[in-house]
């Protein structure tokens, strides 16, 4: 038996576009929001839904997710107290800062999106209302009210 494939959102494809391509506007509006929010989503990825994926991932802490790597070309480095500093890829806070990336994107996504509906439904009223208007009757120039009157003396005189 076929399963019918999981039906993605509709905004989903939306967001994609923005996140891949994007604009000057976009990018600007990201900056303004990601310094303003940026705490916000620090907390919420690591006091909020770091804890909960570390649920299903057997209680590991993902900052002290770390793969430690050989020293090559050099003595091991020593602390004050004389223990060894291990040399490490901490890829742990590499995937919170990419899921703090994934919701500072998704919140700068919709408040775009929002505007853009916004100047949408200005834009819409404005030609509602310049179509309830009909257009007024443009006004004769000075020329054309001399040659009315300069007709209208002559058909006097035939």
């Amino acid at each position: 038996m076929l399963k019918s494939p999981v039906k993605k959102p509709g905004w989903w494809d939306e967001f994609l576009a923005f996140a891949i391509k994007g604009n000057a506007m976009a990018l600007a509006v990201g900056t303004i929001i990601g310094s303003a929010f940026s705490t916000i989503t620090k907390s919420l990825t690591d006091d909020v839904i770091m804890p909960i994926v570390a649920i299903f991932m057997g209680g590991v802490d993902f900052s002290q997710l770390k793969l430690e790597l050989p020293r090559l070309f050099s003595d091991p480095v020593v602390d004050e107290a004389g223990n060894v500093v291990p040399n490490t890829l901490n890829y742990g806070n590499f995937l919170s800062a990419v899921i703090n990336f994934a919701i500072l994107a998704l919140v700068v996504f919709f408040l775009v999106k929002g505007l853009n509906q916004l100047s949408h439904l200005g834009k819409k009223r404005e030609e509602q209302e310049a179509a309830k208007e009909p257009p007024k009757p443009a006004e004769p120039s000075a020329e054309e009210k001399l040659l009315a009157e300069i007709r209208d003396l002559l058909k006097e005189k035939v």
